[in-house]
Parts: structure tokens; sequence; C-alpha cells
């Protein structure tokens, strides 16, 4: 194959040619359309809870949510390697997830509507707030885990005395780059109560069972998943020697269908004993990660991300990463969101062990975070 430089002057002028009649000679591109491995857009990024906590305060000050355009008080997380999308509004934190921290106030109610992204929330902190999906009010509390499938109606009130915070993340960078973004706004300030509360984690008390008329598989079976049902999950996982690469992870299901628990979005939770170090790996999903509980690091292609909790860190495809508690006496926590689903449901998945130095990374720089 000819490079670059081996061009002759006829054919560069050709080249020129094609460009003007929005033309392209494949023989000089070929090696950009067939990559021999991916690379990624976005990069290996952290954002400290110090930094989106001043944002999200100063965000309180100048806006009420439900009042004129604030819809929803969120500040998201723009990967610098997806800053070139932000005109559009959706500049992703990488390539198939946005992920954002929502705050709503005491008294705020947050409108009804639904879009053709998929949604999920992790509550960070406070009491007192609750969504309502399709019909059903769903309480919460810091830990939780909540689904709103694509098309679901939904809203968020918080009827407490403290300010609600979570972690939002849906697939909106994929929606908008496969142009099927759609909208609708609820023609009422709320949407009507068609079941009783928390009815889906009220049918779902019994864990690994399920009532018998969910073996036909629902959208949203179970909208709730409890923190301390997912905690005591990995507390008996934690019995038996750890995964060498994750730890003791666990991801959320639908339990009528047994895969992901919101369609195009993974998500998983998973704890780091103390002084645990873990191997690296690749693999062509992306994750974005919230640090629920504890201090640690991250190697990411060689780069150490120092992170706490309250922080959120990106992991590209096929960034190899490799994850460390810090603490000789203290778990920690990660909840992280992923593409997964989207992967396999196009066959793209693949992952790749790190061979080298017993599955550790050199490290050869710090990663420095922005502060307020």
């Amino acid at each position: 194959m000819l490079s670059n430089q081996q061009w002759t002057k006829e054919l560069q002028d050709f080249h020129e040619e094609l460009e003007a009649v929005n033309l392209g000679p494949l023989w000089a591109s070929i090696s950009a359309f067939n990559s021999v491995e991916p690379i990624a857009k976005p990069v290996p990024y952290l954002w400290k809870r110090e930094l989106i906590d001043d944002k999200l305060d100063k965000a309180k000050t100048l806006l009420e949510v439900g009042v004129g355009s604030a819809e929803r008080r969120a500040v998201f997380l723009i990967n610098p390697g997806m800053k070139d999308l932000k005109p559009y509004g959706w500049g992703g934190t990488t390539q198939t997830l946005y992920a954002a921290v929502q705050a709503v106030n005491p008294g705020e109610l947050a409108p009804p509507h639904r879009h053709t992204s998929a949604a999920l929330r992790f509550v960070m902190k406070g009491r007192g707030g609750y969504g309502t999906v399709d019909g059903e009010r769903i309480t919460f509390e810091p830990g939780d885990y909540l689904i709103t499938p694509d098309w679901s109606w939904h809203e968020h009130i918080n009827e407490g005395e403290e300010p609600v915070i979570w972690m939002d993340c849906l697939d909106t960078p994929f929606i908008m780059a496969m142009n099927v973004s759609f909208t609708e706004f609820y023609p009422e300030r709320r949407q009507p109560l068609t079941v009783p509360d928390d009815f889906s984690s009220r049918r779902y008390q019994g864990g690994m069972v399920r009532p018998v008329s969910d073996r036909q598989p629902k959208n949203i079976a179970l909208g709730r998943y409890r923190w301390d049902l997912t905690k005591k999950a990995l507390d008996g996982l934690s019995e038996f020697d750890p995964d060498p690469v994750e730890g003791y992870a666990v991801e959320y299901i639908n339990p009528s269908t047994g895969r992901d628990a919101d369609g195009r979005l993974g998500a998983w939770m998973q704890k780091l004993p103390p002084k645990f170090h873990g191997r690296a790996h690749r693999h062509v999903h992306t994750n974005v990660y919230h640090v629920y509980q504890g201090r640690g690091y991250t190697v990411m292609n060689g780069v150490r991300f120092d992170w706490s909790a309250g922080d959120f860190f990106a992991v590209p495809s096929w960034t190899w990463h490799e994850h460390v508690n810090l603490s000789d006496i203290q778990d920690a926590y990660l909840f992280s969101t992923n593409d997964i689903p989207m992967m396999e449901a196009f066959h793209f998945e693949r992952q790749a062990d790190y061979l080298e130095n017993d599955g550790h990374q050199e490290v050869v720089d710090a990663f420095q975070p922005i502060m307020p």
C-alpha cells in the first residue's frame, strides 16, 4: 500500500478533484475505515465531587425546577474528547453514554415527559424524593438504583426537607447519532397514579423469585433496586475469593427477562475489599463510574486517576484499566453504567487481559483534576 508521501502529483490532484465534488478515494482512506483495533474518541477522564457540587450549588441559586425553561436541574459530564459535539447540546461522557448529576430541591417538581433515550438513576444523597414512572410512584433512598426505560413517562418530586441528588445516565449520544430522538411532554403537570405506591418493589420482596404473571417479559418488572439488598448480595459474594479484575461485582437485571434491567443500558455495583489491586483488562464497551464510597485509584492506559467518594470517571472503549482500593480497613464501592447491551446486540463486544507484569500496568503519569 502506498503511503501519503508516495502519491504521485497526479494522484494528489485527483484526490482534491474528488473532494471538490463530495467524493473520496477509498485507496487513500481504507486504513481509517478499517482500523486494526478500536480508536476511542473520548479520553480517560475524572470529574471531582467538589467541582460538581460547586457548579450544582450555583445552578440551585439560579434556577428553580418546574418554572420557565428549567425542566430539569442537572450538570452533565462532557468528555474532553467529545467537546466538538457540545454545540448540539449532547457532548457525551462517552461515545454512547451521557451522565449527569441532578438536584431537586424541597418542594420542587420536575414535570413528566418521555423520550426514546433509556435512562437510569443512582441516588447519591438526600431523602424525601420520589419519582413516578408510567403511573407508579417510586420512593428511593441513597444507594438505590432506579430505571426509566425508553418511552416511559417519568417525573421527579421532592417532598422532603433537604435536596435530593442523583446520577443520571442515558444513551443520548447513541440515540442522537442514530437520529432517532423523540421527546413528548405530558399535557398535565402530573401524571395519574395507576398502581399502588412502590408497586413493583412490593411485588418483589422475596428476592430471586418472581410473580408467575411476570413469566411473560415486562419492560418495567422492577423499578427500584434497594441499596440494602444490593449490599447484602455483595456481602454474600465476599465470603469467597474476589474476582482478580473486578473484586466483588453484581449487575442489575430485569427479573422477568434475566437481561439488563434497563434495556440498552447496563449497570453494576462492585465492592473492592481493603488493599485490593485488580488486574488490568480492556473491552469494547464503555463505562462511567461513580465512587459511592471509599478511596483509591484507577490506572487507565498507564495514567493514575485518584478517586474518592462522590467522584466520577469515564473508561472509554478498548482502554486498559485496573482498580485499586487504597484503604487498609474499608471497602470501596463503585457504581458503574455501561453500554454492554448495545455492544452485545450488535456482536461488537470483545475483551482482553493485560498479560505483562503480573497483570499490572506501569504508571507513567498521574491525572490532575480540575478543582473549583
